[in-house]
This record gives structure tokens, C-alpha cells and sequence, in this order.
């Protein structure tokens, strides 16, 4: 068996407002510490590997935690899911993505309906369940999708699967995928399907897929597959690196989904990388709002979180972190701008080591390629020697 890194991102499980957060609106939000103050939160693993150490978390700490812990902060301009992943994988933005808080202006959409032959609803910022109970009735007498926005940098089409069967959804993805570069250049286009005959019955399926633009620069899963790496992607992962740098991936739907692929992954022999998206804690419950339903998450999490440690070889390298926060308990419905939790474990490195404050998420990335003896490093400081006791 080869050397393995198990590296999880539990999506918009923030830490705390980074310094810059009055620019986006977002002073005092806190996941982490917000849930943990008005629900409370039972996480023993999570602390055993140092989450309570962080003093933004409001959990107990621990005098030795048996992991490495720490904060890192967002370089790039953003808040959202793909700037997120992107940089903790070694691709810093300096230009945030466009968004549409009017929505789109109408030579967008123009250009889009004539492409896919019909008109279109919607087009404006909303909520995804609320725009579905607004216009879902219409888009099933006349068949027009439903085209949305939020405040992150997306290009949503919604669509009944009894009325616009999926792989025409996702066909018309691709063609607005296709449209939206250079200035309208999104992100994200996002298919959401529904099913459901009346307002107040709509319900959105596991059929989501994201088309993401690709990434603009070299990241750690590209180094890793030209190195003859294995890199295994899990979840949503695919399609926010456009199917780039991986080798093998599982589109799992839903938290509950990619934990048993990530144990079936972690069974198996493989020299490389498995990143791991849990969605569920941003979709379903951060947007939502939802602060008892989003630490009922995470406690079920660390649940499952020792079965994973146990498939981990002595020399393999677990990384947990987030891409961003949504702090639930915050006013609106998007995206908060947070530093998110970096913690480190494995059974052959340092124990209890304090990572500090990363100057970028970029420096997961670049702790990836030290461990396996790669000299890339993607303008960050890898954490390796901390982590082997060599410096602090």
C-alpha cells in the first residue's frame, strides 16, 4: 500500500469572521461557535484532534489534543464553494467571480433562450426552495425552466424532472456552461432538479450537478495524477474541478452518501489522494438556516469520523477542513465569510502541534505535495515539519 491522504471538507463549517468580513457583509458570523452557542454541540473526536482548541469554536479544548489544529484565511476574493476549493487546492483568485444581485442583464438570458429554443422564468436572486413555490405551478403549465441566482456566483436552472427529464437539464447546463465565460463567466452552473405537482409539495431531488468553469491555474490534483498518483474524488468534487486531476470518482449524494464512499474508498489499496465534499452541512442546513438540523450533522459526523481513522495506514495523513462558513444562526440565507478549521492527524506525525493562523487555505495544498515529495508549493508554506515536530 502506498502512502494515502484522507482530506475532507465539510462544506461551510466556518470558524470565525476573518478580518475582512465588514466587506462582505458579515461581521460577527461564526458557524462553529454560533451553533455550538445556541444548540451546543457533542463532538469527542473532533476535539480529541484539537477542534476545541480553537478558541472561535466555543468547545472545550484539551491540554494534548492527538491532532495538529488550526485556522487559515481566504486569499482570494469570495466566499464561495468553488474560490473555496480552488485555493485549498493551490489556485488563488485575485478577481472574485461575477455575481448578479439584479439578476442576469437580458443579453444573457437572450442569448440562453434562443440556445435552448424557449423562454425562461425567474431570473433573480432567490432562495432555492422558495423560487420553486413562487414559480414551480407556472414552469409546469408552460415547461420554461427557472433560472436563479444567489449571492454566490452561480447560474441556477431548475427544472421538474417530469416536465424536463435530467439529462435535458443537464444538457441545458452545459449549453449555458458553454455561454457564460470571459465577463458573465459564473462560477458555477448549477442543475437543480425537482419533483412535485403543487405549491408547498415541491421537493428537490439528488439529481444536483455543478458545471464549473476549470481552474484557472495548476492545482495539487493535477501535480498529484502527472506524478502517477492516484486521486479519488468524492461527491460534488468532479464538478468543482471540472473533472480535472482526478483518476477515479464517485458522484455520492448527501452527506450520509459520501462517508460510506469515502470508507469503500479507504478500504481499498491506492497511492495518492481522496478528497471528500460533505454538502449537506451548506445546502441543506447552512442556507436553510437550520441551525438544529446542522449540528445534528456534525455530531453524526464525528460518529462516523474513528471508522475512517481506523482503515488509515501508519503513514497515511487525515486533513479536515471547510471551504467556507454559513453560519446558520446569521441574517439571509448565503454564505459567510470565515476562516476555516485546518486539523491534521495521523499516526506516525506530532501529536498536539498548534498550526496557528494559515495566511491561505493554499497551504493544505501545499502540505499535500511535501507529503508525498512533490516541490510544488503554490505561493503558500507547507505545514509538514510542524507536523513532524521539526518546527513550530
Amino acid at each position: 500500500m502506498g502512502k494515502r491522504v484522507l482530506w475532507i471538507v465539510l462544506d461551510s463549517v466556518g470558524a470565525g469572521e476573518l478580518p475582512d468580513a465588514a466587506l462582505y457583509g458579515d461581521v460577527g458570523a461564526n458557524t462553529l461557535g454560533h451553533i455550538q452557542e445556541k444548540v451546543g454541540l457533542h463532538m469527542p473526536m473532533m476535539r480529541l484532534l484539537g477542534l476545541g482548541n480553537l478558541s472561535t469554536t466555543g468547545l472545550a479544548s484539551l491540554a494534548r489534543p492527538i491532532g495538529a489544529f488550526g485556522r487559515a484565511a481566504e486569499r482570494s476574493k469570495g466566499k464561495d464553494t468553488t474560490t473555496g476549493h480552488w485555493e485549498m487546492a493551490g489556485v488563488t483568485l485575485d478577481q472574485p467571480f461575477p455575481t448578479y444581485p439584479d439578476g442576469f442583464p437580458p443579453e444573457v438570458i437572450e442569448r440562453f433562450e434562443r440556445a435552448i429554443g424557449t423562454r425562461t422564468l425567474g431570473n433573480k436572486p432567490a432562495s432555492g426552495t422558495v423560487i420553486l413555490d413562487e414559480l414551480g405551478e407556472e414552469h409546469l403549465k408552460t415547461g420554461y425552466p427557472i433560472v436563479y441566482t444567489s449571492a454566490d456566483s452561480v447560474f441556477q436552472i431548475a427544472a421538474n424532472e417530469a416536465v424536463i427529464p435530467l439529462e435535458r437539464l443537464y444538457e441545458l447546463c452545459e449549453i449555458a456552461r458553454a455561454q457564460l465565460v470571459g465577463e458573465h463567466g459564473v462560477g458555477r452552473v448549477i442543475a437543480r432538479p425537482f419533483i412535485g405537482e403543487k405549491k408547498g409539495a415541491f421537493t428537490r431531488t439528488p439529481g444536483r450537478r455543478d458545471f464549473s468553469l476549470e481552474p484557472t491555474g495548476q492545482t495539487v490534483l493535477d501535480v498529484l495524477k502527472a506524478a502517477g498518483k492516484d486521486v479519488l474524488g468524492v461527491g460534488k468534487i468532479e464538478d468543482i474541478f471540472a473533472h480535472r486531476g482526478l483518476t477515479d470518482s464517485v458522484h455520492s449524494a448527501g452527506n450520509v452518501a459520501c462517508i460510506e464512499t469515502a470508507l469503500d474508498y479507504m478500504k481499498r489499496d491506492f497511492d495518492g489522494l481522496c478528497y471528500v465534499n460533505l454538502v449537506d452541512f451548506d445546502s441543506t442546513y447552512g442556507h436553510r438556516r437550520d441551525v438544529q438540523g446542522y449540528a445534528d450533522a456534525l455530531e453524526y459526523f464525528d460518529r462516523k469520523l474513528p471508522e475512517l481513522m481506523a482503515l488509515m495506514a501508519d503513514d497515511d495523513l487525515l486533513i479536515i477542513t471547510a471551504d467556507h462558513g454559513c453560519d446558520p444562526t446569521f441574517h439571509g440565507t448565503d454564505h459567510t465569510r470565515e476562516y476555516v478549521p485546518v486539523i491534521a492527524w495521523s499516526r506516525s506525525l506530532n501529536l498536539g502541534v498548534d498550526l496557528g493562523l494559515r495566511d491561505t487555505y493554499a497551504d493544505m495544498a501545499a502540505t499535500i505535495a511535501d507529503y508525498f515529495g512533490l516541490p510544488e508549493r503554490f505561493g503558500a508554506r507547507s505545514f509538514l515539519a510542524e507536523l513532524k515536530g521539526e518546527s513550530k
